[in-house]
């Protein structure tokens, strides 16, 4: 296929760098300069999106988002497919799908799961908002930049599992960050308190597979000084989300509410800033009771 992909940062490039390793003919735009390894750059995102069966866009948030679909829309083909692979609101998705329809162009949403690691090694999973038949035609850009992608219904969709998941994802290590914290005061082992939950009903992906205690369970950021796989700050972005989309629906989340105001805490206040999602635990050691 010949893709146009704007927004060539940590999570674009290498996505793009995967589909153009596959045989794809791939232009990229972003503002920023980009080190083109290969990689066709031009100079408006528009001209990167002419002529392209399927633009994929990678962006900051959805003020951003709405802002480049009002400039390449119009540029693109009919029947062509607008695929937003952002993590934004649900309501800029929504919006951007309505543009897309408008212009006679296909809009899928497709916010991923995996980091920066999947994105270069092609693991992502993608949560796909937006029609069966746009789902079909993107489905082998999907298997080229991801191992899993899942149709969630039509156009916000994809947004609304993406922010559902990150919601469960940051309360959850948050507890599993405390449990350490309690465990170490209370004497008991690191490596046993991994041994007992990891294997019983504490069972979780924060435990078992990204586990925030250094040198316990398999390796993860934790093992690295807590240097970004997921950072603090973009967990807070999407627990934000999360409470802005249960606000609209009138959804009572305290858990994603209280997730999102220690998140706020930490990054913001404290030291948070630029270290994993997981950093809470050393957050957690330092602090008493209040």
């Amino acid at each position: 296929m010949k893709v146009g992909f704007i927004g060539l940062g940590n999570m674009g490039k290498p996505m793009a760098l995967n589909l153009m390793a596959a045989g794809h003919e791939v232009n990229g735009f972003d503002t920023a300069p980009v080190e083109a390894e290969g990689l066709h750059i031009l100079s408006t995102a528009s001209e990167a999106a002419k002529g392209a069966d399927v633009v994929i866009t990678m962006l900051p948030n959805g003020a951003i988002l709405r802002s480049v679909a009002e400039t390449v829309l119009p540029a693109m083909s009919a029947g062509a497919v607008f695929l937003d692979c952002s993590t934004v609101d649900v309501d800029s998705a929504r919006a951007v799908a309505a543009m897309a329809e408008e212009a006679n162009v296909i809009p899928l949403d497709a916010p991923v799961s995996g980091g920066i690691g999947g994105a270069s090694a092609g693991t992502l999973t993608f949560m796909v908002g937006g029609s069966e038949a746009g789902f079909e035609k993107a489905k082998p850009l999907f298997d080229i930049m991801g191992q899993k992608a899942v149709h969630c219904g039509p156009s916000g969709n994809g947004q609304a599992a993406k922010i559902c998941n990150n919601m469960i994802l940051g309360a959850t290590m948050i507890v599993t960050c405390e449990a350490f914290a309690l465990a170490d005061k209370l004497g008991l082992d690191r490596q046993s308190m991994f041994d007992v939950v990891s294997t019983s009903s504490g069972y979780s992906w924060t435990m078992n597979a990204y586990c925030p205690a250094p040198g316990i369970g398999p390796t993860s950021p934790s093992d690295n000084g807590y240097k970004p796989g997921f950072a603090a700050e973009l967990m807070l972005k999407d627990l934000r989300l999360s409470q802005q989309a249960a606000e609209m629906v009138d959804a009572d989340t305290p858990m994603g509410q209280m997730a999102q105001n220690l998140y706020a805490q930490f990054v913001e206040v404290e030291d948070g800033e630029g270290k994993d999602f997981s950093a809470m635990l050393p957050r957690f050691e330092r602090r008493r009771r209040s």
